[in-house]
């Protein structure tokens, strides 16, 4: 049976893996769609429009704040990032479920414009495992891997706000039971009111016959 695609945001801890998930996603199932954000940052090399960013002026981005255009946005280093409604909206119409790496405000941002998103929260099975991951990385410093273990501390605060906690052991796993996860989430009763109002509509008529 044909349906819309859900639209699936995924944050996490800094080193959790919710970048390796979503690529395994992407790469081992044809039924998703990695939302592309707009950006006024330059390109870097070897980074194409419409790929990795769509590549847009200050003003061109303003524009469609204003319009209502961006799911959620934000500014880093004096450049904005956001996510486009159109491109999403477009993607999930075709029954492709779109995915959003997003860190925990914008994931918000999205749930008020989104009430039927699908909300997933990334993390290591404990926060030792995550201080080992980030500082096995060996690219950050003990300062840099302090305030990343501060941040996660207060982004633990906030993980009831999502509908599912993936632990991110082994990562192979994790991104079958991410998957599992997503699929399931289409036979709630709300992402089946086509199929249910019209066996309630046909029962009732059969009913009365």
């Amino acid at each position: 049976m044909e349906h819309e695609g859900i639209l699936v945001v995924i944050s996490g801890f800094a080193g959790a893996g919710k970048g390796t998930i979503v690529k395994g996603l992407i790469e081992g199932y044809d039924n998703y769609a990695l939302s592309v954000s707009m950006t006024t940052r330059q390109p870097r090399p070897g980074e194409k429009n419409g790929e990795a960013y769509f590549f847009v002026s200050r003003e061109e981005f303003e524009k469609t704040i204003e319009e209502g255009g961006l799911i959620e946005h934000a500014r880093y280093v004096d450049n904005y990032y956001g996510t486009p409604k159109a491109y999403v909206e477009e993607k999930l119409k075709a029954g492709r479920d779109v995915i959003l790496e997003i860190e925990l405000q914008g994931a918000l941002q999205v749930r008020k414009l989104y009430p039927e998103a699908l909300l997933l929260f990334v993390t290591p099975p404990s926060a030792e495992i995550l201080k080992k991951r980030l500082t096995d990385r060996g690219t950050e410093t003990p300062e840099v891997i302090k305030k990343r273990m501060n941040r996660a501390a207060e982004e633990a605060e906030m993980m009831d706000k999502y509908d599912y906690i993936i632990v991110n052991d082994k990562i192979e796993e994790s991104i079958a039971h991410t998957h599992a996860v997503i699929q399931a989430a289409h036979s709630v009763p709300f992402r089946m009111k086509k199929l249910t109002e019209s066996l309630q509509k046909d029962l009732l008529e059969m009913s009365k016959q």
